[in-house]
């Protein structure tokens, strides 16, 4: 469904366009949900865990950066994640102020069993665009999300 604003026809442009990008990203996020390949975990504490899991420890306000979470949000999806056995807090060895986490082996064993599910069910999600489709559909997104303002 296309903008109803009858302005500008850049701005006219920018909403369509920007209306499309956000009914396509929830119908794909609806369907990762619907998979069940996240194991029951929310999408905040599967990223955080998927994080962890392809990088290793992290500080707590890293992990929030690259899951794009405010530090509290982080800190209760964290405490969450701790009482599931799948993630520990460690102080950092050279700064006390610094809380690293980490995987537990339950948190590792978990996110090896549920990932290839996971990588699975998105590749057939973007089988609808052709390899190079999804390359520029990347670049596009890439340009567009590190925009300088």
């Amino acid at each position: 469904m296309p903008t109803h604003y009858d302005g500008d026809p850049s701005e006219v442009l920018a909403l369509d366009t920007w209306i499309k990008l956000n009914r396509s990203l929830d119908a794909l996020v609806s369907r990762v949900n619907q998979s069940g390949t996240m194991g029951g975990l929310t999408p905040t504490q599967f990223a955080v865990v998927e994080a962890l899991y392809h990088l290793g420890p992290l500080p707590q306000c890293q992990l929030a950066a690259r899951v794009f979470k405010s530090s509290g949000n982080m800190t209760l999806v964290i405490d969450n994640l701790e009482k599931l056995g799948l993630v520990a807090r460690q102080a950092d060895e050279h700064d006390r102020r610094v809380s690293r986490v980490c995987l537990t082996a339950l948190g590792r064993q978990t996110v090896s069993e549920i990932f290839p599910k996971h990588a699975a069910a998105i590749k057939e999600l973007f089988e609808v665009l052709t390899p190079l489709e999804q390359r520029k559909l990347g670049e596009i997104l890439r340009k567009l999300g590190k925009q300088e303002r």
